[in-house]
């Protein structure tokens, strides 16, 4: 038996009070950061090879079923309003289609030649990277596509949760984070979900950063799309530039974008 799918080291879940439930659940996703850290060479790894394929006109694509596939497409989603990128750039692909980002579609992960399917609609090419994201380890849609993008020069990496799994086999650069039996036997949402966010957190923004998209520590790229965000950008560039919050704001709806504001008065 996988490690994702060993029994709970705690039992009879439904005698226990509400305190308890909520504390061990707490005491289980303590452990998460600590088996992310082992993998931090492997996610370098990766995440160099994104940086050196974007940086030649290359997109990252993530593709997955269910909690994973939901995940890739969170991550990708919050790419251009973070850090001003096209949409397009970061591509999440989940199997089932969009129809499965609110419910399951039955059977949709066992079909081996989807994903690529699925990839060819974007055009995909030697150019691009492929992220399969499976707490498994062993998910056919997400197999079949690392196996096609490898057959196809496609450079492919993964993130799992199962240690020697037939998905990291697969992958080119694979990361491998065993975080141990979920509190609910098998419900991979849970720390197996809570690892692969925090390590596509670490992905994304590193990458980001590689290529230019933060400055100092502000995402100065970032899409002004509530009045929130026009404020924090206003808060940058008086920081920036020690100037006052009107003309600040006078100079964020001139300009239109934090980084145009501070590289033309940086000047």
């Amino acid at each position: 038996m996988s490690v994702t799918e060993s029994s709970s080291k705690y039992q009879h879940l439904e005698q226990m009070s509400l305190t308890a439930l909520l504390q061990h659940i707490n005491d289980e996703d303590k452990s998460v950061p600590n088996a992310v850290a082992l993998a931090i060479p492997q996610i370098e790894k990766l995440a160099a090879a994104i940086v050196e394929k974007m940086k030649n006109g290359g997109r990252l694509f993530y593709i997955g079923a269910g909690t994973s596939g939901r995940l890739g497409i969170v991550d990708a989603s919050e790419c251009p309003p973070t850090f001003g990128v096209p949409h397009g750039l970061v591509v999440g692909i989940i199997a089932g289609g969009d129809e499965a980002i609110r419910k399951a579609v039955e059977f949709a992960e066992d079909d081996e030649q989807q994903a690529w399917k699925d990839l060819n609609e974007y055009h995909i090419s030697d150019k691009d990277v492929v992220v399969g994201i499976a707490a498994s380890g062993r998910t056919p849609y997400v197999i079949g596509g690392l196996q096609l993008c490898n057959d196809n020069n496609i450079l492919t990496g993964c993130i799992v949760c199962n240690p020697s799994s037939a998905v990291a086999e697969v992958a080119k650069l694979p990361v491998e984070v065993v975080v141990g039996p979920e509190f609910v036997t098998g419900s991979t949402r849970m720390k197996a979900g809570t690892a692969q966010k925090l390590i596509l957190n670490m992905l994304s923004t590193s990458v980001m950063i590689q290529l230019g998209r933060v400055k100092g520590n502000k995402m100065v790229d970032m899409q002004l799309s509530n009045l929130k965000l026009v404020d924090r950008g206003v808060k940058m560039i008086v920081e920036e530039l020690n100037i006052e919050y009107s003309e600040a704001e006078n100079l964020l709806q001139k300009y239109g974008n934090v980084r145009a504001v501070i590289d033309h008065y940086k000047l």
